[in-house]
C-alpha cells in the first residue's frame, strides 16, 4: 500500500469515532478525500459526501460508515466508578480489564474497566458472563463528585487499542468494522481522479453515521442524493479461524479477496457487472449467500425511495467488533480498484433494472 494511503487509513482507523459522536473521524476523512473531489460537503448529523465529475449521470453512490461501535457513561456511583451503556454491538466479556478512552467536552479522560481477581472468587459459580451493566469504569478518583469533575452522563466511551501490523500485510486494530470502507471509498476517488478515468457517472463518495444503531445514516443521505446505484463497503466475518462453523456462516477467508453478496437487497445485474469487472482486473472475489437481511447499510439503500439498485462489497474481518479486529491490507487494496472500474464502467443514463 502506499505511504500516504495507509497513514491516512492509520490517522482514520485510531481517529475515536463512537456511534452518535463522529466528528473527528469525519474531519480526517473529508479533509483528505477532498484534493479528489470537485465538491465536499456535510448534513445535518453529519453524513459526509465528496463529489466528482459533478453533473454527470448516473450517479453512483459509494458508501461505508464511519461510525464505531462504543460504551456512553451511565450512572456514576458515591465511589465514583462509572457505570455504561453500550452503543451497537458491544461484547461485555472481553470489554473487562481493557483501557478506554472517556470523550469529554474538555478531553480525553483515561480509564480501566475494573476486573475481579480470580483470588477474590469465592467459588466457580461467582464466574459468569457479564452483562453490560455489570461493567464499571475506575478513573483513579475517589467519589462521584470528582468524578463529576471529570466525566458527565451521555459522554462516549472507545477502547484505546490502536492501529498495527501483526505480519506481512495483516494488520490489526479496533473499529476496522467500517473504517476500511470509508478509506475504501475515499481511495476509489483517488484512483479515479489520479488516473485521470472519463467517467460518464457523477460519483458521490459518502462516509455515514449511525450504521452500529440502525443503519440510520445511511437511510438519511440515501434519500438526499438520490443515487441510480450504489456500492456499499462494510466488513464480513472471516471463518478461517478455530471454532467458527463454516456450514453455517460460510466459507471466507482473509487474503482471498473481497466478498460480494448474493440476494437480497443485491441487485442481480449489478452483481453480475462487479463479477465480469472482477474477471477483466483479475481480481479475487469471495462470495456470501444472505437470507432475510445483510446487517449492513445495503438494507436500508435499496429500498429508498422506490428502490435503489444496490450491492455490497465486503471485506473479511476476523475477530470482529473486538479490540483486535484482524484485515488484509491486500484485500483492502482490490476493494478501490473494483470500484473505480465499476465507476468507469457506467454509460451515460444507464439503468439497472431487472428484466422480467
Amino acid at each position: 500500500m502506499r505511504e500516504a494511503s495507509l497513514n491516512f487509513l492509520r490517522t482514520l482507523v485510531n481517529t475515536p469515532s463512537p456511534v452518535g459522536h463522529e466528528v473527528r473521524g469525519q474531519r480526517v476523512w473529508l479533509d483528505y478525500v477532498k484534493q479528489f473531489a470537485d465538491e465536499t460537503f456535510s448534513d445535518a448529523y453529519g453524513n459526509c459526501v465528496a463529489v466528482l465529475n459533478k453533473g454527470g449521470g448516473p450517479r453512483l453512490m459509494l458508501a461505508a460508515h464511519a461510525d464505531e461501535i462504543a460504551m456512553a457513561v451511565n450512572y456514576i456511583s458515591e465511589e465514583g466508578f462509572i457505570y455504561v451503556r453500550k452503543m451497537g454491538g458491544v461484547d461485555p466479556a472481553i470489554t473487562k480489564a481493557q483501557r478506554v478512552v472517556i470523550h469529554t467536552r474538555q478531553g480525553a479522560v483515561k480509564g480501566v474497566v475494573g476486573n475481579v481477581a480470580p483470588h477474590l472468587m469465592k467459588d466457580e459459580k461467582d464466574v459468569r458472563t457479564p452483562k453490560i451493566h455489570d461493567l464499571f469504569i475506575d478513573i483513579g478518583v475517589c467519589n462521584r463528585k470528582e468524578a463529576e469533575g471529570l466525566v458527565r452522563i451521555g459522554d462516549p466511551i472507545t477502547l484505546a487499542d490502536e492501529f498495527d501490523i501483526l505480519r506481512g500485510d495483516l494488520a490489526v486494530a479496533r473499529a476496522f468494522d467500517n473504517r476500511v470502507g470509508t478509506f475504501a471509498v475515499a481511495e476509489t476517488l483517488r484512483l479515479l481522479k489520479e488516473g485521470k478515468v472519463k467517467l460518464n457517472a457523477e460519483v458521490c463518495a459518502v462516509s455515514n453515521v449511525q450504521e452500529e444503531v440502525g443503519l440510520l445514516g445511511a437511510r438519511q443521505i440515501a434519500y438526499s442524493l438520490k443515487p441510480d446505484v450504489a456500492l456499499v463497503v462494510d466488513v464480513t466475518h472471516a471463518t478461517d479461524y478455530p471454532t467458527v462453523n463454516k456450514a453455517q456462516h460460510g466459507d471466507i477467508k482473509i487474503g482471498g479477496g473481497p466478498a460480494v453478496t448474493h440476494g437480497g437487497c443485491n441487485h442481480p445485474d449489478v452483481v453480475a457487472r462487479l463479477e465480469q469487472i472482477a474477471r477483466t482486473k483479475k481480481i479475487s472475489l469471495q462470495h456470501e449467500a444472505m437470507s432475510s437481511t445483510s446487517g449492513t447499510d445495503t438494507d436500508v439503500i435499496f429500498w429508498t425511495r422506490g428502490g435503489i439498485p444496490s450491492a455490497l462489497i465486503s471485506l473479511p474481518n476476523r475477530y470482529m467488533h473486538s479490540p483486535v479486529e484482524v484485515v488484509s491490507l491486500a484485500d483492502l487494496e482490490l476493494i478501490p480498484e473494483l470500484m473505480a472500474a465499476f465507476a468507469a464502467s457506467l454509460k451515460a443514463k444507464e439503468e439497472f433494472k431487472v428484466k422480467i
